[in-house]
């Protein structure tokens, strides 16, 4: 669905896409990732996982609330360790190093791309659309879901919240993102899913905002947050680059 048609009368210059829940479903692997923690805290300490999953709740909001829109508060390291310390165990270093492990292992092995998204990637680098990657997280977590997906040689540029100093809608990253292209805004496309980090956030330095619909995503009508083109399978955005 295009609102404004005049926006995507020519191919961008340059498409920055959003991560989570843009490129993969987030929720899935996130599931299994959390079952297998709970069922490794529930063996090895014997804490229940309602007990845990309480805890981990707990401790994740003091965390956000505390450091604000940062990428270390995302940290899923830093979400263990306070966990366990609110079960009053102290701060059991390697305890909290397995768990996190333990997450990621499980999170990137039950991951996989939407449909159409590496061909609709692929075609923008055969049409010399150069590409960058914008996250909310750390550098090296961020990193390591691009090599699972095989996206590393892909995208021309990757900037991370950790390295832009905000997460989104911050300026920040965008600002570093169109620094690193090369390009002004009017001639980029943000893809996202999520109305206030991606929408609102390409709003404020003007780029075009294309947002990923999936099941639990609200499309705004109006304003900062509302997208200029709305798509369900990234072959609805292969069409487009190709009829352009």
């Amino acid at each position: 669905m295009i609102r404004n048609k005049e926006k995507f009368i020519e191919n961008p210059k340059a498409v920055i896409f959003d991560t989570d829940n843009t490129l993969y479903p987030y929720m899935p692997a996130h599931k299994e990732a959390t079952l297998a923690v709970e069922d490794k805290v529930e063996k090895i300490l014997g804490v229940s996982k309602e007990n845990f999953r309480s805890a981990f709740l707990e401790a994740r909001l003091d965390i956000k609330k505390r450091l604000g829109p940062v990428a270390s508060s995302h940290s899923r390291l830093l979400y263990m360790q306070a966990t366990i310390e609110k079960l009053e165990l102290g701060t059991r270093i390697l305890l909290t190093l397995d768990l996190e492990q333990t997450y990621w292992r499980t999170f990137l092995n039950s991951c996989k791309l939407f449909p159409s998204a590496l061909s609709f990637i692929l075609l923008l680098k055969s049409k010399g659309i150069v590409t960058a990657n914008i996250t909310d997280l750390t550098a090296q977590i961020q990193f390591r879901k691009l090599v699972y997906f095989g996206l590393d040689e892909l995208f021309n540029y990757v900037v991370t919240s950790e390295e832009a100093g905000k997460d989104k809608p911050n300026r920040q990253p965008f600002e570093l993102a169109l620094k690193k292209l090369k390009v002004n805004p009017e001639n980029v496309w943000m893809i996202g899913d999520d109305s206030k980090s991606d929408m609102a956030g390409a709003d404020l330095i003007g780029i075009k905002k294309i947002q990923k619909r999936h099941e639990g995503v609200k499309i705004i009508k109006d304003g900062p947050e509302s997208p200029d083109l709305v798509f369900d399978h990234y072959d609805e955005l292969i069409t487009l680059i190709n009829s352009a």
